[in-house]
């Protein structure tokens, strides 16, 4: 008998799939992945051993398909979904977690037509097409921005509630644009590089992977020495060393921050889907607890102003406000519908 866990695409979705299946891998449950053949899925779990099998179906986003294309990606979630069907029975599935993303379609509506509970977590504060639909059918559904939910706590490293420190002080700035690098916060960085070396402030950027040699010769150019990178596993060191952070608003980003104790000035990536970047911010944002600036609105004289701020409350309600139980309550949910 397993649990499947489903979802993916984007690491936020990924994160949470990370965070759950570290809580449920020493229960002696039969653990699954089922992801996408696109997105990074592959890249975080094809050669995870915490899982007792990992699989990768054909699908991809069929929301921002139009005409044919929207029907082949059709065409191609109700081939896949067969196929998650299958793998259920092959496994005796007895519950199925779907953390959203294309990757999840699959599995989640399989779990429905083959009548095993699904449970729902919704990363962000805008819920995702595919979930609007799904709402309805789950056994459950888990928000950290809705008061309804029975979990409210969000899944996150245990490393970053470790680490967590009241700042009340900034000596350092991490300019945070994912993996993939953003270009407004790596043109805001340059431009603020000067005064935050005036003011004394080491820098940390994470410029993204096809931005770093451009970036570093930037700093170099303006004779600014700033630790730059694009994708690493020292994330957490990075956020625990900094006093204040600029980011996107992803949902991973916004709780790891928040569970760190590390303020933030979000700029919500213009583009996302439902604009739930913007919604996660404004939902910390409405407790005086970040602040938040829209990219088209963005310039540095605004940033410098919030970082003359006081931050020490703001940081010392930050650590307040996040559950470090997340992955474990949604991990002992799982568990209690697999007997």
């Amino acid at each position: 008998m397993s649990i499947v866990l489903s979802g993916g695409g984007t690491g936020g979705h990924l994160a949470i799939v990370r965070a759950v299946k570290e809580e449920l891998k020493n229960s002696g449950i039969e653990l699954v992945y089922i992801g996408s053949t696109k997105g990074q899925d592959k890249a975080w779990f094809e050669n995870d051993s915490d899982f007792d099998a990992v699989y990768f179906l054909e699908s991809k986003g069929v929301v921002n398909q139009k005409g044919l294309g929207k029907l082949k990606s059709l065409w191609m979630m109700l081939k896949s979904m067969q196929k998650a069907k299958q793998i259920f029975k092959s496994h005796d599935t007895k519950v199925v977690l779907s953390v959203g993303g294309f990757s999840a379609a699959p599995s989640a509506f399989g779990a429905i037509t083959s009548r095993i509970p699904l449970v729902i977590h919704e990363q962000n504060a805008a819920l995702g097409t595919l979930n609007k639909i799904l709402k309805p059918y789950a056994h459950t559904f888990i928000s950290s921005y809705d008061s309804s939910s029975p979990i409210s706590s969000y899944p996150i490293k245990d490393i970053y509630f470790q680490s967590a420190r009241c700042r009340d002080e900034i000596k350092t700035i991490i300019f945070l644009g994912g993996s993939q690098g953003a270009v407004a916060i790596n043109n805001l960085a340059l431009e603020l590089a000067p005064t935050l070396k005036e003011k004394g402030i080491k820098i940390i950027h994470q410029a993204g992977e096809r931005n770093i040699q451009k970036v570093q010769e930037e700093y170099n150019r303006l004779g600014i020495e700033a630790d730059v990178f694009g994708f690493s596993d020292k994330l957490a060191e990075y956020i625990a060393d900094a006093d204040f952070a600029v980011a996107r608003a992803g949902a991973s980003t916004l709780w790891e921050l928040s569970a760190n104790g590390l303020p933030a000035l979000y700029i919500p990536y213009p583009y996302a889907a439902s604009d739930h970047q913007y919604h996660n911010a404004k939902f910390l944002v409405v407790q005086n607890l970040a602040w938040l600036i829209r990219e088209s609105e963005l310039d540095s004289s605004k940033v410098l102003e919030v970082l003359d701020q006081d931050i020490s409350e703001i940081s010392a309600k930050l650590i307040d406000s996040v559950n470090p139980n997340g992955a474990k309550e949604i991990a002992k949910l799982l568990i209690s519908l697999h007997k």
